[in-house]
């Protein structure tokens, strides 16, 4: 009587778990908790803040905050392959603040969605293969021919895992269905995260295939963090929305593989039983003991030609480099046709390192050639570190190189096409500045900051733009920001953050004063850069707008720091967005936020991790700014060489081509 009582009770808690996961779905890892506003607290709210934006049509994105160590975060969020866009971003948004919530200071968390499954965790596991926990649901009615029904299962299961674990770097995923027994369907889906590896996906997919219910049940869902499998006699997925993904998925570039390392998986608890509506729903979650330990990321070298031991170095890549970029270069025959000979009617700017054009390929598709001058100040150093860069960089908010082509003393770069030009023709032009109301202007900002973060800090080195302005800031349909022009971007290994360099490349307005002055190089370069664009997209004036005769110092930057110490902060703003419904506090926070980005010393302004946190977390305390730097009055020589044409030393890349050089783990 004893024994059956203790069962009992131990059934009743085994019940009251099961109900309790079945409803959420979500798992609190057990490595480990981390404190409210702490570094890592503050890395993990920046990264997930921006997650659900950068869901494209792949349903796939993985990203990581902060510098390496135990303080970083490290995100992967996965759509189902059949919803819709706006639907994946929804579901990743949702369940961000839901995971927050679930296990609150928990380092390490998953959770999964009707749609979607997010994940973050304070080490990386990007690439990795996790098949624990696992949470499978199923419905308790049985078919009829259980034998025949497995055989059946089995053959469409068998058939899907193939396609899916073949899919590329952007998707693994295949849907399909099999005849079954009693003149019945099966219809089954199949899906794995598209980091892990072919070999990954196949072993995971038969984990879970090996979980399916042996009794025969006729709707089975197994999740894993790396794969997840789904069986119904009942349709439940869009294969025609399947069937476009994967399609438009093997058109696209893959990007690269992040850095990979084992996550160690919690231990077990299992619970039966729970119900649902009309049929009864079975949650059991399996979690294996630690079963490995970190495994270090490997570092990849690249090639550099050293000044001194302790500067940093300019990028001269090797000729065996450019050739493992065969797979990019396109017939210059074919391109050269796409633009109709390089004729007046496609072109669509001219900039200080050539012309852009438009053009269509045969298949259709749109592209921007860009047609380097061979009189430009960029040679084959340029070319060879924009095309080795770009190759290597893939995210929503930079430009996407496509290719290049030679011939002769010709050098074309190839990049997606986009459609709405550049910034400076908008906030600029008295007629367009009307089209991008506050909404657009503050997204424009934040995406801005996140592509700069992913440069400074996640790519796969550290790079440091040197040329950011409102031409080099392209509007896709969707008027989201893509980064563009880096032919005179700098690379730093992640272990160096700066360094200098007698060659001072830029856009009079926009450089810091130590880089201007000093030829030093450093992250706070750019966020320099930044801080006047913010500016100029809040303010619609040109940073050099304000000068005239012997006034050339007084730019738009001394101009709002006066108005701003004065009390009189809205004068700065654009009348336009004046009229509008916009919130004043948020864009006198703009303001401010860009104040602090270009004060004179570079150890004052802040990261873009931070300007990213300013800008996303409005309970953030933002500190006084100091007087911005006036660096143009303390270097006659400096602003007569930007007065003239470009010289040798300095190559000004200031244009007003709405395609300067061509939007990224």
């Amino acid at each position: 009587m004893k024994s059956q009582t203790w069962l009992a009770l131990i059934l009743l808690i085994l019940t009251s778990l099961s109900e309790f996961v079945a409803a959420q779905n979500y798992w609190c890892y057990n490595d480990g908790n981390y404190t409210t506003n702490s570094t890592y607290s503050n890395n993990l709210n920046i990264l997930l803040s921006s997650l659900h934006s950068n869901m494209d049509d792949s349903g796939f994105y993985n990203a990581s905050q902060g510098q390496a160590g135990t303080d970083q975060a490290y995100a992967m969020a996965l759509c189902r392959a059949d919803i819709q866009r706006e639907s994946c971003r929804s579901c990743v948004q949702n369940a961000t603040v839901e995971l927050l919530k679930l296990c609150a200071e928990r380092k390490h968390a998953i959770l999964w969605r009707d749609d979607c499954v997010l994940r973050y965790s304070n080490v990386s596991f990007f690439g990795a293969r996790s098949d624990f926990p696992v949470i499978m649901v199923w419905n308790t009615a049985n078919v009829s021919s259980p034998d025949q029904f497995k055989e059946s299962l089995r053959a469409v299961v068998d058939d899907l895992r193939v396609q899916a674990a073949s899919g590329g770097s952007l998707m693994k995923v295949a849907a399909g269905n099999h005849t079954a027994p009693d003149f019945q369907t099966i219809y089954a889906m199949l899906q794995c995260t598209p980091d892990i590896s072919e070999e990954d996906c196949t072993g995971c997919l038969i984990a879970a295939a090996q979980r399916i219910p042996l009794e025969g049940k006729r709707a089975a869902t197994i999740l894993m963090p790396s794969c997840n499998l789904r069986y119904d006699l009942d349709p439940f997925y869009n294969i025609t929305r399947i069937q476009e993904a994967r399609a438009a998925m093997s058109m696209a570039a893959p990007p690269p593989a992040p850095a990979t390392a084992a996550v160690p998986p919690p231990s077990v608890a299992t619970a039966p039983g729970h119900g649902d509506d009309n049929t009864t729903r079975t949650v059991i979650i399996i979690v294996a003991p630690v079963v490995g330990c970190l495994i270090a990321a490997t570092c990849v070298g690249i090639c550099l030609r050293k000044r001194t031991k302790k500067k940093a170095v300019e990028t001269i890549p090797s000729h065996e480099e450019i050739s493992a970029t065969e797979s990019l270069q396109y017939d210059f025959g074919k391109i050269r046709a796409a633009t109709d000979d390089f004729s007046d009617a496609n072109k669509l700017g001219e900039g200080g390192f050539g012309a852009v054009y438009k053009g269509k390929l045969e298949n259709g598709k749109e592209i921007a050639v860009k047609r380097l001058s061979r009189r430009s100040g960029q040679g084959d150093l340029e070319f060879k570190n924009e095309v080795l860069l770009l190759a290597k960089l893939q995210h929503r908010y930079l430009v996407r190189l496509l290719g290049f082509a030679l011939e002769g003393t010709e050098r074309l770069l190839i990049y997606e096409f986009v459609q709405n030009a550049s910034l400076d023709h908008f906030i600029f032009d008295r007629i367009k500045r009307f089209y991008i109301d506050w909404d657009k202007r503050y997204k424009i900002i934040g995406g801005i900051a996140r592509g700069l973060l992913y440069l400074h800090e996640d790519s796969r080195f550290r790079i440091i733009h040197r040329d950011l302005k409102a031409s080099n800031i392209l509007l896709d349909r969707e008027m989201n920001p893509k980064i563009a022009d880096f032919g005179t971007a700098r690379l730093f290994d992640q272990d160096e953050s700066a360094g200098c360099t007698s060659k001072i490349v830029g856009t009079y307005g926009y450089m810091a004063p130590e880089y201007a002055n000093h030829g030093q190089i450093s992250v706070k370069t750019d966020v320099f850069s930044f801080g006047v664009l913010v500016l100029e997209i809040v303010s619609g004036r040109k940073n050099n707008s304000f000068g005239n005769g012997e006034n050339l110092g007084d730019m738009l930057i001394s101009f709002a720091w006066r108005n701003w110490r004065e009390g009189t902060p809205t004068s700065i703003i654009d009348p336009v967005l004046m009229s509008g419904t916009a919130s004043q506090a948020d864009i006198l926070r703009c303001i401010h936020i860009g104040l602090l980005c270009v004060q004179e010393n570079a150890t004052d302004r802040p990261t873009m991790a931070s300007v990213l946190l300013m800008l996303n977390s409005f309970s953030t305390t933002l500190s006084v700014p100091s007087p911005p730097a006036f660096f143009m009055s303390n270097s006659s020589d400096f602003r007569i060489s930007l007065e003239k044409e470009p010289t040798h030393s300095i190559n000004s890349s200031e244009n007003g081509a709405s395609i300067t050089k061509l939007h990224p783990r």
